[in-house]
């Protein structure tokens, strides 16, 4: 069975959600993850309690509210109208601010994680041999890390595939612009097209599983390199 131009067109749009996703999260969600990582602020528990909040959040409650903040007159909305001329509800831009929500604890808490083993007398030493921040970041951080980065990488962007109850409510189904695989899987399966739901969910389930063996085998395989 061939996929239609809708079902091409919604894995593509899938495809790039989830990268824009994860690239967006890596840039933005680092530095936060750095900070929880190092922070002695009597307030960390509590952040780091809100950034993982989408895991046990319904998905259909934080979209409901993104919609409510996506609003014309709303706390994103209006600012964005204001600037842009346009709405965020209903649009790519809006599917991406809200599946960075959702999927901000796959890369954070594995950042995080990963930048709280570090030995710190190694920066300091670095520090104190004249390497700056940056050069430590790209030749101690990332090397050592390394493992923490590709799970954040692989859980942010596997995450985001699935999506489903946030990309509804926020995004509609409008397709070739909010129109994502789960999106067209529920209808498929709402109109009993059984045998192209088959072939979308077996198509997801083989490529979730096929990344998550390639990171495991990568995390166990490969050594951890100093950046020279």
């Amino acid at each position: 069975m061939e996929l239609t131009e809708q079902d091409i067109a919604a894995v593509w749009l899938t495809l790039k959600l989830a990268g824009a996703t994860t690239a967006l999260l890596l840039l933005l969600g680092a530095p936060l993850a750095w900070w929880l990582a190092h922070t002695r602020c009597r307030f960390k528990v509590t952040l780091e309690a809100l950034v993982a909040l989408p895991l046990v959040l319904p998905p259909t409650v934080l979209g409901f509210y993104l919609l409510l903040a996506f609003a014309p007159d709303g706390v994103l909305g209006g600012p964005w109208h204001w600037l842009t001329g346009s709405g965020l509800a209903f649009t790519f831009t809006g599917l991406l601010i809200g599946s960075m929500l959702y999927s901000l604890p796959f890369v954070v808490q594995p950042l995080q994680s990963g930048f709280e083993q570090l030995d710190k007398g190694l920066l300091q030493a670095a520090a104190t041999l004249g390497a700056g921040r940056v050069e430590r970041f790209r030749r101690l951080v990332l090397p050592l890390c390394k493992r923490s980065v590709l799970t954040a990488i692989t859980l942010g962007f596997t995450h985001t595939l699935g999506e489903f109850g946030v990309v509804l409510m926020i995004g509609g189904n409008i397709p070739g612009s909010t129109q994502v695989l789960s999106i067209v899987l529920y209808d498929q399966v709402e109109t009993l097209d059984y045998a192209r739901a088959h072939w979308l969910a077996g198509g997801l389930l083989l490529f979730s599983m096929l990344t998550l063996l390639l990171l495991y085998t990568s995390l166990r395989r490969r050594p951890v390199e100093i950046m020279h």
